[in-house]
């Protein structure tokens, strides 16, 4: 792998490698606070391509003894999971005229971009399984759909019922499975039903103290997701106990940079394929290798939109 001083090198100098460590760590920090599985479920180190291991699914019971009985045994339920990482990648064509620029302020341009192009798709899969690489049924909505733990929005006390009625009934719906929802995710545009919202004594549900606040609603704190994340024709909100969502990351953004490839997942206005060279052009490759799975289908639930309950 190259080795470059980041504040002095140019792009074409450095074709391949890692992004430099002061923008690496930018863009993996802003990726795990974009993405809303990274930051709703529990966290598993990955050192190879796949991991197995265990969790506790029952815990020991105990026993009332009298004087000089013997202490019965008992043992906890330990169950075992895999996670596959699989590559998550995007390419980002752009004009000649950044080569004028450093790597630094190269990185610096393509923060937002690498941050939002891994998030969007990593949610996508995880929580609605679209285009999803991992393993069929693990995405939160389909655990969901499995498990039949949804209500139609407005249902949650019957017809006519609050939001606060909704989101007290998904909660339970969780509690029934004898598990305790920790966290709501939803989209922005969400947010407004949120605001408006009263609890039966007629105070605000929605909870922000001051906007760097997290914001809250009936105790939970609320990640709001991109909507380019989000399949609104499936859920309106989402509520879980997120330590049954895995995560892992094997593989930080590595990138490589190329002047003379054809991008045949880039077409111009004639719908024929960019080639960088001719276009005097270059394109930066970004990847990175992620995994996840969840552990329980009754683990998860969603207030789903009006007519979407049954699908």
């Amino acid at each position: 792998m190259p080795t470059f001083d980041p504040k002095t090198v140019l792009l074409q100098d450095a074709v391949n490698g890692k992004i430099p460590t002061e923008h690496a760590e930018i863009v993996m920090k802003e990726f795990m606070q974009t993405s809303a599985i990274s930051q709703l479920a529990k966290y598993e180190p990955m050192t190879k391509p796949e991991k197995t291991f265990t969790y506790l699914a029952e815990g020991p019971g105990a026993y009332w003894v009298g004087e000089g009985e013997r202490i019965e045994t008992s043992t906890a339920k330990w169950l075992t999971a895999k996670m596959t990482t699989k590559k998550l990648g995007v390419i980002i064509p752009v004009s000649k005229e950044f080569l004028r620029y450093t790597v630094s302020d190269f990185f610096t341009q393509m923060q937002d971009p690498i941050k939002a192009a891994f998030a969007i798709k990593f949610d996508q899969a995880a929580l609605f399984g679209k285009n999803s690489p991992f393993e069929t049924g693990v995405s939160i909505m389909e655990r969901i759909n499995k498990s039949g733990q949804k209500i139609e929005l407005g249902s949650g006390a019957g017809n006519g019922s609050s939001i606060y009625d909704d989101l007290a009934a998904v909660m339970a719906l969780i509690e029934d499975a004898d598990k305790d929802a920790d966290a709501f995710t939803t989209i922005r545009t969400f947010r407004q039903k949120l605001r408006s919202a009263k609890d039966n004594n007629g105070l605000p549900l929605f909870n922000q103290v001051t906007a760097d606040a997290v914001p809250q609603a009936l105790g939970l704190p609320i990640g709001f997701v991109n909507s380019e994340s989000w399949d609104k024709a499936k859920a309106e909100l989402i509520a879980g106990a997120w330590d049954y969502a895995r995560y892992g990351i094997l593989q930080d953004i590595e990138y490589t940079i190329s002047t003379d490839a054809t991008l045949t997942t880039a077409v111009d206005e004639n719908n024929v394929p960019i080639n960088l060279f001719e276009r005097d052009m270059f394109a930066l490759r970004a990847t990175m290798q992620v995994g996840f799975t969840t552990l329980a289908d009754d683990a998860f639930a969603a207030i789903t939109p009006k007519g979407a309950a049954g699908e």
